[in-house]
């Protein structure tokens, strides 16, 4: 590792998934002075999108338009100004990823190292670890894996950026490994220093989603939405300490606040004392955020750990196929006809599989998009009147030719069934597809060997295997639902503080930040996990039984929620519409807080049109 003497280090994300903007790579390496450019691609749904192009061709499996449509036309920019780049766009073939580079480097005339961290991809090796379970099920592993990768921290980034690698490419690793290892390597940081590890698994975390941090995804959108056309990608410049400010490229869209930064520190993080990385655990409980200037907010107080002897593992297996249709209804009682509509199509389709002997429906997920169905005892009585709805049905089989009769089942409601049948949302009968579901397991990381290829040479690299990981002893709590005694008015929790949702697999999780100091007591009272159980019973597993966590931040006055099996599977096994929970955030929004006149007097609240 090298020069602890740098004193900072600016890094630029320009990526939150497959699929993002390719222009925010050119307006980081353009606009944004950065050292680093950082790209994250890759999910589970992504994992067994890529392995699937993989077994049909060799050279195929890692994000291709990284390639064609980002680096291609920047290589020589980057260059010039000498940014160095870091992506996990190799998915499940890091080494086809780097052979495509190099190709379009030399057809650029530009000179680079390119290296790759190997050892992620477990999938030859799975029967070595047959004795692994699932980690919440403790079910064995399915036979009929088709992606397996462990997530890989950020040392072996550093080992190949101090190999020489211009570019490093990474298959799976945490999101924030591409952030943390240039730290590292830029820092000298050694594997014990778990306060700075993670202070910069922070810094990663906050820049791995892209725009979410900078004004995308959040609360206040109309604050943000004149900038939507050229939304502000992050950049985080990290000291040598480990503090760090967030900030974006000057006159770009969004805005980077403490709530835009809190909102997405609290983003998927579960338990905020102890969120497990490879590297390091972190605590985030007593960060603090603070605006040091126009579009900069300073970042201190993360906490770390000594991680555990384990990577998690994440892989992914064919669950059955599905098939989706899409259509509009119009009228008077639309989403009434639309469901009924729906009931009959798939009541109409169970007649003919079992004549046919084909078993019925393993899973059935009907939708009328515009009624406010997802958001059950909580919908507005009017929104069942609305007179458009979108109706969404999907269906789950496992034989190709039952979806395929359904298929051919749609187009007939048109005529057949209720007035106002329109917009259908295919260029012709919708197609099954494969269900991949999900399995995580932990695998001892001494069982898993990781090697860089820098160039054209090939070197083991050495990563702590140690598991000295030791559980906190937990403070004393404050109480659940503390007694308020002068909470005479009610306000939509909106007014009192911001929130920000996603998914942890089949759990949803709901980060809420208080607006004001203030009204802290308030959220306290109204918001234990017992009422967020009460109001989300509709989509939990157990209903009003269901599982709900609550964990609260003191340094950033906000709170975060767990919310368990609340995503009917999660991802891509789901078959509801918010798989992910995306908008759960939204909907507990509007859940009626009680508040003292004086804090009612102060807010002026006035709630938006209908």
């Amino acid at each position: 590792m090298r020069q602890a003497a740098t004193q900072s280090v600016r890094i630029g994300c320009a990526s939150a998934f497959w699929g993002d903007t390719n222009t925010a790579a050119a307006q980081l390496a353009e606009r944004g002075a950065i050292d680093y450019l950082v790209f994250d691609y890759l999910s589970e749904i992504t994992m067994s999108i890529m392995a699937a192009k993989r077994m049909k061709s060799t050279d195929d499996g890692y994000a291709t338009d990284f390639v064609e449509h980002v680096m291609a036309p920047l290589l020589p920019a980057l260059r010039e100004r000498g940014i160095k780049v870091v992506a996990n766009a190799g998915g499940v073939n890091p080494l086809a990823c780097k052979k495509a580079l190099e190709e379009a480097a030399a057809k650029a005339g530009v000179a680079i190292t390119v290296g790759v961290v190997l050892g992620d991809d477990l999938l030859p090796r799975r029967r070595e670890f047959s004795d692994c379970v699932e980690i919440e099920t403790g079910k064995p592993q399915p036979g009929n894996l088709v992606s397996m990768n462990a997530y890989l921290g950020a040392f072996p980034i550093a080992a190949a950026l101090a190999a020489g690698a211009d570019i490093v490419i990474t298959g799976r690793c945490v999101d924030s490994a591409l952030v943390l290892g240039p730290l590292i390597r830029e820092f000298g940081w050694t594997d014990r220093e778990y306060d700075k590890l993670a202070a910069g698994s922070l810094a990663g975390h906050l820049l791995e989603c892209g725009a979410q941090v900078t004004g995308g995804n959040f609360t206040d959108w109309e604050s943000v939405a004149s900038g939507y056309a050229d939304m502000g990608f992050p950049i985080a410049q990290v000291q040598s300490s480990g503090e760090f400010f967030i900030t974006k490229p000057e006159g770009s869209g969004g805005a980077v606040t403490p709530h835009t930064v809190c909102e997405q520190m609290l983003y998927e993080i579960g338990d905020p004392s102890a969120y497990f990385l490879p590297d390091v655990v972190c605590d985030f409980t007593q960060v603090k955020l603070e605006q040091a200037g126009a579009d900069q907010v300073s970042v201190s107080g993360a906490r770390g750990h000594a991680p555990t002897g384990s990577y998690k593992v994440s892989a992914t297996y064919p669950d059955g196929l599905r098939c989706a249709a899409m259509y509009m209804i119009g009228g008077e009682q639309a989403a009434k006809k639309g469901r009924a509509s729906a009931n009959g199509i798939v009541d109409k389709v169970r007649r003919q599989l079992l004549e046919a002997q084909l078993g019925d429906f393993s899973g059935v997920d009907i939708h009328c998009i515009g009624a406010e169905e997802s958001y059950g005892p909580h919908a507005r009585p009017a929104a069942a009147a609305t007179r458009e709805v979108v109706v969404k049905i999907v269906v789950q089989h496992r034989n190709p030719k039952a979806l395929k009769l359904f298929a051919r089942e749609i187009a007939q409601a048109a005529t057949g069934m209720a007035p106002g049948f329109t917009g259908y949302f295919s260029a012709g009968r919708p197609e099954p597809s494969m269900i991949p579901r999900l399995y995580s397991t932990y695998v001892p990381k001494s069982g898993v060997p990781v090697e860089i290829v820098v160039g054209g040479q090939r070197k083991a690299i050495q990563v702590s295997t140690a598991d000295e990981y030791r559980q906190a002893v937990a403070s004393p709590s404050r109480p659940e639902t503390p007694v308020i005694d002068d909470a005479g008015r009610q306000l939509p929790l909106r007014a009192l503080a911001l929130a920000r949702s996603g998914d942890k697999g089949n759990h949803a999780n709901i980060g809420v930040i208080a607006r004001r100091a203030e009204f802290l007591p308030y959220l306290r009272a109204a918001l234990s996990a017992d009422a967020v159980r009460d109001y989300f019973a509709h989509v939990l597993a157990g209903g009003a039984q269901g599982k709900v966590e609550r964990w609260e931040l003191p340094g950033t006055n906000s709170f975060n929620f767990l919310l368990h099996h609340a995503l009917g599977g999660g991802g891509a096994c789901s078959l509801r519409t918010d798989p992910q929970g995306k908008a759960f955030a939204q909907m507990l929004l509007d859940l009626p807080v009680a508040v003292s006149d004086d804090i009612a007097a102060t807010l002026a609240y006035k709630p938006a049109p209908q």
